[in-house]
């Protein structure tokens, strides 16, 4: 069955007025309950999706028809880089209710449809996208392709790689960026992806697989990943290796990302998130200053409850240093965070990942503190529970990564060029 059978066609997304896009697909779709996650896979008869009238991200621009194509979206951090760079609304597509569920409230001017894009065709995302798309870009289930996962050669989530290179070429944009883990560059996995890139090698030029660090182009964070870029050579010029180390800056420190959150303050709690607010302050950095909201507000602050023997080794761990006996890493104030991980789902055991020790504090990192270092602004929400908002994030593409990746995209493409016109 197709993911999507288009009942309306040639909606407006990002429009003065809300449309309503009705939609039935096919969707592997568990109770939407944090608490419930059965992965059973459901029919979704019938869905209608509100475009809404507008969006709350300032600065960026919004197109009338969601132009660019999220595949396995998560919560947005690709997204997010994206429109940074200059590019508009998103038609984005993932079947994970939790990692996804609070995008809509993130990005309001997207459509998202949740379903599984194995069952997907070019043809159902092409009418969805008003029957152009610019540009394509996701990051694939990376756990099959894992170094610390057990790298199973038939798990079913390594064939999705393939299926977005399928979309890719059915969809044929101006340019596509895949993002995974760099365990995907193995000897045992290499086959894989050379096939998957293999659909697409006759049209596209391709960039990659390279290694790349978000710490490298300014995150607080060391997190290496596997991109490949493609470019249509008709209607968009070539990214060269270097071009990115052109896009290089120095990396943020930890005291520069999350130095300032210690002195919020707890405030009415909203819709099941704990808020906190900053007061005001003559100091700052380049790095804060982006992530800042102007009300100075952010959620998912709250502080893990610790027993005395944890605060008590945690206190004797220094700075750079490791808690030998739970592995977790102690920030330091003028370095970089490990990559942060993601865990599993309940489907998979509901492993939490080790996180990090603050530089001071007897304890792990906060949700917010963790958003701050992968380069999330302050007014992005995540969920109400700590264990899925740190899934969201470890499973996130850094967005300052993703935006120095897509602006050097969007000065190469008709779209770029007439926007630079413009200003």
């Amino acid at each position: 069955m197709s993911l999507v059978n288009m009942l309306t066609k040639n909606c407006l997304v990002g429009d003065a007025k809300a449309v309503p896009i009705v939609l039935s697909f096919s969707v592997t779709c568990p109770n939407l309950r944090p608490s419930e996650m059965s992965g059973k896979s459901t029919s979704l008869p019938k869905q209608v999706i509100n475009a809404p009238r507008h969006s709350r991200l300032k600065g960026l621009s919004v197109q009338v028809q969601p132009r660019m194509v999220d595949l396995f979206s998560g919560c947005g951090g690709f997204a997010l880089g994206a429109r940074a760079a200059g590019f508009g609304a998103e038609l984005a597509f993932d079947v994970d209710p939790i990692l996804t569920s609070s995008f809509s409230t993130n990005f309001p001017d997207s459509t998202f449809i949740p379903g599984d894009l194995s069952t997907a065709t070019g043809s159902d995302i092409l009418n969805l996208a008003g029957g152009h798309v610019l540009g394509v870009f996701g990051g694939p289930p990376c756990q099959a392709f894992s170094d610390i996962g057990q790298r199973k050669v038939d798990d079913p989530r390594r064939d999705l790689l393939d299926h977005f290179f399928r979309l890719v070429a059915e969809i044929s944009p101006a340019f596509f960026v895949m993002e995974n883990v760099k365990g995907l560059g193995y000897a045992d996995a290499k086959p894989v992806l050379d096939a998957a890139m293999a659909r697409v090698a006759g049209k596209y030029d391709l960039l990659g697989p390279v290694l790349l660090d978000a710490a490298d182009f300014g995150a607080a964070t060391k997190r290496r990943r596997l991109f490949v870029i493609g470019v249509d050579p008709r209607r968009c010029d070539p990214i060269t290796l270097a071009d990115l180390e052109g896009a290089k800056m120095p990396a943020a420190t930890v005291a520069d990302a999350i130095g300032d959150l210690s002195s919020a303050v707890e405030c009415e709690p909203d819709l099941g998130f704990d808020v906190w607010q900053l007061p005001p302050s003559a100091e700052g950095n380049s790095y804060r200053d982006q992530l800042l909201a102007p009300d100075a507000k952010f959620t998912g602050h709250r502080q893990t409850a610790h027993t005395a023997a944890v605060i008590e080794r945690f206190r004797n761990v220094a700075q750079g240093g490791v808690d030998i006996i739970g592995r977790h890493p102690r920030l330091a104030w003028d370095g970089q965070c490990p990559t942060l991980r993601a865990g599993t789902g309940s489907d998979r055991g509901s492993f939490q990942s080790v996180r990090p020790i603050h530089p001071t504090e007897p304890r792990v990192i906060t949700v917010r503190e963790a958003a701050r270092l992968q380069g999330f602004p302050d007014d992005f929400r995540f969920h109400p529970t700590v264990w899925h908002s740190f899934r969201m994030i470890g499973n996130s593409v850094s967005p300052i990564m993703s935006k120095a990746i897509f602006s050097l995209l969007a000065a190469r493409t008709d779209h770029g060029r007439l926007q630079i016109a413009a200003e």
